[in-house]
């Protein structure tokens, strides 16, 4: 980022570099390892993350690093990520998801995306006891570059919301 001259990125908390400086601009969320009725059917249903090395997953390709996402999962303060495999891997979630519709693998998607779906019977979620709250995003930023007043005007009132609705939560 500080290479190519970006005022700022945005990633999940647990994404962010311990070098910069990260303003919360989203809740925590959980995900959902989703698969459609007919993906399990001759498969089975996996039972802990483990299982996952049956299955056919769909990976995302993070577009920074370039590297593979590892599935987090947490039960009972044990945690564990999950390198999966699978013939696709999508550098975004609206097609991970896309193709899990399509019967073609396993997700591993925001809950909020898959919702609907779930409820409507064309998803199935498994694992969701694994499945624990994640980091929402955050807007970062390097700590050593002299910001601009726009941004950080913008960092300001960012900061301000997320007091207010702590404040109002109490």
């Amino acid at each position: 980022m500080v290479a190519e001259r970006y005022d700022a990125g945005v990633r999940l908390g647990e994404q962010v570099a311990k070098d910069m400086i990260a303003v919360r601009i989203g809740p925590d969320f959980r995900q959902a390892v989703v698969g459609t009725p007919a993906y399990f059917k001759p498969r089975g249903r996996p039972q802990t993350p483990h299982d996952l090395s049956e299955h056919t997953c769909i990976g995302l390709r993070l577009p920074a690093s370039g590297g593979l996402y590892t599935w987090p999962f947490a039960k009972g303060g044990r945690e564990l990520k999950v390198r999966v495999d699978g013939q696709f891997v999508f550098n975004t979630i609206t097609m991970m998801l896309n193709m899990s519709l399509a019967g073609l693998g396993l997700a591993h998607v925001p809950e909020d995306l898959a919702r609907i779906h779930i409820a409507e019977g064309r998803l199935v979620r498994v694992l969701s006891e694994w499945c624990s709250p994640i980091s929402g995003y955050h807007l970062y930023y390097p700590s050593r570059r002299q910001p601009t007043p726009a941004f950080v005007l913008l960092v300001e009132a960012m900061r301000y919301r997320d007091r207010l609705r702590a404040t109002s939560k109490s």
